[in-house]
This record gives structure tokens, C-alpha cells and sequence, in this order.
């Protein structure tokens, strides 16, 4: 190659190792300057949390309005909170089984029955009645549907007569509790437990509960809710029990006996205590 060739090719490669050189100088002090931008940033954030609290609420509202776009409906994490439900891998064997084999019967699911399964066992620990016995009251009262309602008012699982029993929901908010289903079981657990102990007997508590303490005929209401008891008893105890449609609910049957609109006279305090 001639000398005025190789001087090129020399200045050629001189070109290309500064520009190399220098790309490689500012792309380090860019990342240098970045990593300070960084530990800047960092070290605002820590020392103002107010700053952080903010930028963090504009970043979930982002966030959000991508996620309204993109599913067209309003994300609420927290609802998981308000729904009544367990998952009844997570009870012990008894309650499990009988989460099971009420969602079989009454065609309800298991999450919300072993929340309600849950709750009876621990009310019933309180007010010293048997879980299974509460579970029966709810399977014959509404079958399960916390929506439930009675001609006369009676509301809820376990069919309490809100506007009588007014009182005892006070405490839990007012009277829109009656549909919160746990609410409602203690409710109702609170008035069976008067009933029993005006009448001094179950049989008589839950002819008074059913609103038949001045008649000589419940409709049967006592006797189903013992076949039922007795039934999920067996349950607990682990027995192998045919599930079998369930009875005709006093809900929706006609004309029950304590759903008449001009029920047999009685004394005020017993009247109070009618569901």
C-alpha cells in the first residue's frame, strides 16, 4: 500500500476508535447520571413521604383508568371483603362436611355455606345451643337464600321479624342488616334463644318462634326442624345421610301458621318475641 494509503487507512482507524472511545465515555456518564437521578429520586421519596404517597396515588390511578378501559368496569380490590364466604377446605372435618352437604341439598354453594356453617358453630358455643340445631332453624326458614322474606315480613336466613325485633339490629346498623346473612343468624340465634327460655322447653321454643305459642297446632314447623336437626347431626358425626330434596319452605309455603295477618291474640312480651 502506498504511503499516502496507509496514512488514510491509519487516520480512518483513529477516526473510528475516538468515536467509539467517545461513545462509549458519554454512554457511561449517561448511565452515571441516570444512577444519581436514581438514588436522588430515592432519597426524596424517603425523605418526603408525601411526595411518594402522591406519586403513587397518580400511578394506581393510572393504572385504573387502564384497566376501566380495557375491561369497562371499576376495579375494587376490596370487595373480596364484603362478600360472606370461606372456603371449606379450610374447616375442621364436622364443619366441612356439613358445608357439604348442605350445598348439595339446597343447591347453594359451599364458600358462602361454611362462612354461615362457621358462624353457627361459634354462636352456638356462646349461647350454648347446638350449631346443627341453628343450621336446621335456617334450612326450614329460607332454605338457605338470605334474601328470603315472608308475607308478614319476616326477613332473612333465619326469618326474623325485622320490624318486631327492630331493636336488636340497632346495634349492628339498622334494619338493612337483616340481609347481611351473619347478622342475621345471630339475630335470629338471640330470639330463639328467648323463645327456649320462655317456654322452658325446644319443642315450645320453637313453637313460640314460629309465632304458634297461642295455638294448638305449629303446622308441623317444630317437627321438620327436628327430622332436620337431627339429620345434620348425623352429618357431623361423619354418617353417610342421603341428601334428599328439600321440604316445601314455610317461606313460600301457603299460608303457614305464623303468617297469618291476624295471628291469635297473646301477651305483649310473648308477642315480642315471635319471629
Amino acid at each position: 500500500m502506498t504511503a499516502p494509503g496507509e496514512k488514510l487507512a491509519r487516520a480512518a482507524r483513529t477516526f473510528a476508535s475516538d468515536v467509539a472511545s467517545g461513545f462509549f465515555e458519554i454512554s457511561h456518564s449517561g448511565l452515571a447520571l441516570v444512577g444519581v437521578a436514581v438514588v436522588f429520586a430515592l432519597a426524596m421519596l424517603a425523605a418526603r413521604p408525601d411526595l411518594r404517597q402522591t406519586g403513587e396515588a397518580q400511578l394506581m390511578s393510572w393504572l385504573q383508568a387502564r384497566q376501566v378501559a380495557a375491561l369497562g368496569m371499576v376495579p375494587e380490590l376490596d370487595a373480596v371483603d364484603r362478600a360472606t364466604a370461606a372456603n371449606p377446605k379450610d374447616l375442621p372435618k364436622q364443619q366441612a362436611a356439613l358445608a357439604y352437604w348442605i350445598s348439595r341439598k339446597y343447591r347453594v354453594a359451599p364458600e358462602p355455606v361454611s362462612a354461615l356453617v362457621a358462624e353457627a358453630f361459634e354462636v352456638g358455643q356462646k349461647t350454648k345451643l347446638d350449631p346443627t340445631l341453628i343450621l336446621a332453624v335456617m334450612a326450614v326458614e329460607s332454605g338457605f337464600n338470605p334474601f328470603a322474606q315472608s308475607p308478614v315480613g319476616a326477613q332473612g336466613l333465619m326469618q326474623v321479624m325485622t320490624g318486631v325485633h327492630v331493636d336488636k339490629y340497632e346495634i349492628f346498623g339498622g334494619k338493612l342488616a337483616a340481609f347481611d346473612p351473619v347478622t342475621n343468624l345471630r339475630v335470629g340465634v338471640k330470639v330463639l334463644q328467648e323463645c327456649i327460655q320462655r317456654a322452658g322447653s325446644l319443642q315450645g321454643g320453637l313453637k313460640f318462634y314460629v309465632g304458634a305459642a297461642q295455638l294448638n297446632d305449629d303446622g308441623g314447623y317444630a317437627d321438620k326442624v327436628m327430622a332436620e336437626h337431627a339429620r345434620l347431626q348425623q352429618v357431623a358425626a361423619g354418617r353417610a345421610v342421603p341428601v334428599n330434596p328439600p321440604a316445601v319452605l314455610r317461606a313460600v309455603a301457603p299460608a303457614p301458621v305464623h303468617e297469618q295477618t291476624e295471628p291469635a291474640p297473646a301477651p305483649p312480651d310473648k308477642v315480642a318475641l315471635t319471629s
